[in-house]
């Protein structure tokens, strides 16, 4: 890793780091020399906003110490194949600089050729999935699997956990987006689950691996989810589900939305018939979204 990508990840590793603040840093040091180096002047730009103010009193600066502790973990993270990926790096996901906000870094395990593979789908929906919504994933999924489509999603209960396993059961490709860091999968009892994407498909975080998801990364890493996608598939949602904050991050960044229609009288679908009377796709079968797709 050169100097100005250890200077870059080592950042985010300080516990009072923001995109913004890394952005202010590169904008008043390309070389982020003086972030790391200079200890009397590394919190003198007045970055952080007021909520961090008490972080960075109790650790003021990144020093030569703190460094060469960071180094040693990178070094653990390239032990157990963890891969870090700066957006300055040509791996990087092309369509995820597309993106408002796109990550800095990326903790990346897994099969990293998905990086690039396309077509991706995300696909969100509710962490109290039913039959219906099972159904759907069972009769839509295996046709999309079979054109090459890779499917993206957030790791969480529900519709997410059967996105991921559908596709792997059908011989596809899948990718999760986690919060928090690869050594705190949330929620726990998909970490066997996570272990098994780690192998052969890909699990990825903006987080160093040993950050515990706190509440704000849930809906931070959905603008990853639809960023890194083509597309992004509603599978019943809420009125006020999280997965819609994933459709509102597709549609500002001039990609494909479509929802999958639902009964008028389940508080399931209500949000996805609405996203449905907004202009996204009705979906009734696979092909509504391979055309889309070009497939």
């Amino acid at each position: 890793m050169d100097d100005f990508r250890e200077r870059l990840v080592a950042l985010l590793h300080h516990s009072g780091m923001t995109w913004n603040t890394v952005l202010q840093f590169i904008k008043k040091d390309p070389s982020l020399q003086t972030a790391i180096h200079d200890e009397q002047r590394f919190f003198q730009y007045n970055l952080f906003p007021p909520s961090t103010n008490t972080i960075i009193k109790s650790s003021p600066s990144i020093t030569s110490n703190q460094l060469q502790y960071i180094s040693q973990q990178i070094e653990e993270y390239e032990k157990n194949n963890i891969k870090v990926i700066t957006i300055f790096d040509e791996n990087y996901p092309s369509l995820l600089k597309e993106i408002y906000q796109p990550p800095w870094v990326l903790f990346i395990k897994g099969d990293l050729t998905l990086l690039e593979k396309q077509p991706k789908l995300a696909v969100v929906g509710s962490r109290e999935a039913t039959q219906y919504g099972k159904n759907a994933i069972s009769v839509l999924f295996p046709p999309l699997i079979e054109k090459g489509v890779a499917i993206v999603s957030g790791l969480a209960r529900g519709i997410d956990t059967l996105a991921h396993e559908c596709a792997m059961k059908n011989g596809g490709k899948t990718i999760a987006v986690i919060a928090g860091g690869l050594y705190h999968i949330y929620p726990k009892e998909n970490a066997e689950l996570a272990k098994e994407m780690m192998k052969s498909q890909l699990v990825i975080s903006e987080y160093p691996p040993d950050t515990k998801p706190l509440r704000w990364h849930f809906p931070a890493r959905n603008r990853i989810i639809s960023g890194l996608s083509n597309g992004t598939f509603i599978i019943e949602a809420k009125r006020k589900s999280g997965s819609l904050i994933t459709a509102n991050y597709a549609v500002h960044e001039g990609r494909e939305v479509f929802s999958l229609p639902g009964s008028i009288f389940s508080q399931h679908s209500l949000g996805t018939n609405d996203l449905i009377k907004q202009g996204a796709k009705l979906v009734m079968s696979s092909e509504d979204i391979l055309e889309e797709l070009h497939l």
